[in-house]
């Protein structure tokens, strides 16, 4: 197997067609758009809670972790949830981790990844320090690559990466990202994880370099319903050097991902503005932004939830929960012992997601 060469690449002049150059502009327009949407929505950061699950489920989904919408939602807490779901939300926790530490600190560190990886894999393993690591294909158990082996190659080769994505050479961020991300995968750093932490990675390229202040881009679910052009085109790079169509690959997920976001967010815009109004009329003694926020953070809630985000008694909490449930805000029903109440309009709304073809 040769080794794997650090980077910038040396033909990166070879990127330079007007096919690449197309795919940018409209990745880039998407993007923008994308962006501007979500800096008008007042309460923002609640995309980051409801949507992070969307690309949570889809990245997982690659590595064959497959659950429902219904655990997903249902099981907002460790307890009674099942280990596909508990993978899952341990996705949520990792982009968050990785999210509040480019918006604290600008940079994305090695540190930043171990602590992606760490969370995703409830552990703290670090970077590969022995060899063996091979990736091969799965119908067969045929070996198709073979990550450097040394524990200074990966270390050295990481610390190459992290300078990569911090270069000032004029290089087009998403250029930069779609170049990171194949290195990434390339140099396989971690013992576990590594693609889900290289698709966390792409969001928080995106987010240094102030192209989508939140982590709402589902190139998961790009990728999942195009996997075997994903592993096909990883492995056209390492063996022929083609980067140009690797490159459109990625360009054209963003974009189309991009579209997808847009009407999602849209809607999601659109339905909390009517719930507002739904429960100013109805039940207005009962109406806070707080109870808004509340029942549009994840399809379903539960008593415990109202009482720790409302600060109410947990006798207050039933009492508001069983008004929505009268008004038909909310849909009761039990799953085990316990109650939740489903805000059936937005659970349909985020299990609906699809890809907005061109």
């Amino acid at each position: 197997m040769p080794t794997l060469p650090p980077l910038p690449l040396p033909n990166v002049a070879a990127l330079e067609t007007r096919e690449v150059w197309s795919a940018l502009t409209e990745a880039h327009r998407h993007l923008a758009e994308l962006k501007g949407l979500c800096e008008s929505l007042p309460n923002r950061d609640i995309l980051l809670d409801t949507l992070a699950i969307q690309e949570a489920k889809d990245s997982s989904e690659i590595e064959n972790i497959i659950t429902t919408h219904d655990e997903l939602y249902a099981y907002q807490e460790e307890s009674g949830a099942s280990a596909a779901a508990k993978e899952v939300r341990h996705y949520v926790s990792a982009l968050r981790t990785g999210h509040d530490a480019v918006r604290s600190s600008g940079l994305i560190r090695l540190e930043t990844l171990l602590a992606v990886q760490a969370e995703l894999e409830r552990n703290r393993a670090g970077l590969r320090k022995l060899p063996g690591t091979v990736l091969k294909n799965e119908a067969t158990g045929q070996v198709i690559y073979q990550p450097p082996q040394d524990a200074a190659e990966v270390e050295a080769l990481m610390a190459n990466l992290i300078d990569f994505i911090h270069a000032e050479d004029g290089l087009d961020p998403l250029l930069r990202m779609a170049i990171t991300h194949h290195q990434f995968e390339s140099i396989h750093p971690f013992y576990d994880g590594n693609g889900r932490t290289g698709r966390i990675l792409n969001l928080l390229m995106l987010q240094r370099d102030g192209l989508l202040d939140l982590p709402v881009l589902y190139l998961s679910r790009y990728i999942t319903t195009t996997k075997p052009d994903y592993y096909r085109l990883l492995q056209t790079v390492r063996d022929e050097d083609r980067w140009a169509e690797w490159c459109l690959y990625l360009l054209r997920g963003v974009a189309m991902t991009s579209r997808s976001a847009i009407t999602l967010v849209k809607a999601f815009r659109d339905l909390m503005q009517t719930t507002k109004r739904d429960l100013r009329d109805r039940l207005p003694k009962l109406y806070s932004q707080d109870l808004l926020n509340n029942l549009f953070r994840f399809p379903y809630t539960k008593i415990e939830f109202i009482e720790r985000e409302l600060g109410v008694s947990r006798p207050t909490a039933s009492k508001y929960l069983e008004l929505l449930t009268g008004a038909g805000v909310v849909r009761k029903q039990k799953i085990g012992r316990t109650n939740f109440y489903i805000n059936e309009p937005l659970y349909a709304l985020l299990s609906g997601v699809t890809l907005n073809q061109p």
